[in-house]
């Protein structure tokens, strides 16, 4: 591993970025359930191994709610690579997932 960006991992001498997302759900509402389970699917399929996913259950945790001024959920904050992306909704538009994340132009 080099000393560059934070989240860049080096694979056969080869450097990949690795995705930084959280995912922001209400409870086990079934949008929230879809949600999770799309980005995970997508995840594994087009970067697996290379992403980091924390899911924050904003009904357990209402501060984060507020402190992140969160108005619609399912909300997806990719924060690294660099630009910030954030996609609301279900996750089940495939390729609009994968534009948002940058893998796909």
């Amino acid at each position: 591993m080099t000393n560059e960006e934070p989240g860049e991992v080096e694979k056969n001498g080869q450097e990949e970025v690795e995705f930084v997302l959280r995912l922001y759900v209400i409870g086990a509402s079934s949008n929230s359930v879809r949600a999770i389970t799309n980005l995970k699917d997508i995840c594994e399929t087009y970067i697996k191994g290379r992403y980091s996913l924390d899911i924050i259950d904003v009904y357990q945790q209402k501060e984060i709610a507020e402190a992140q001024q969160l108005i619609a959920l399912p909300l997806l904050i990719k924060t690294f690579p660099l630009p910030e992306r954030r996609l609301i909704g279900d996750m089940s538009d495939k390729d609009r997932v994968l534009r948002g994340l940058g893998i796909i132009v």
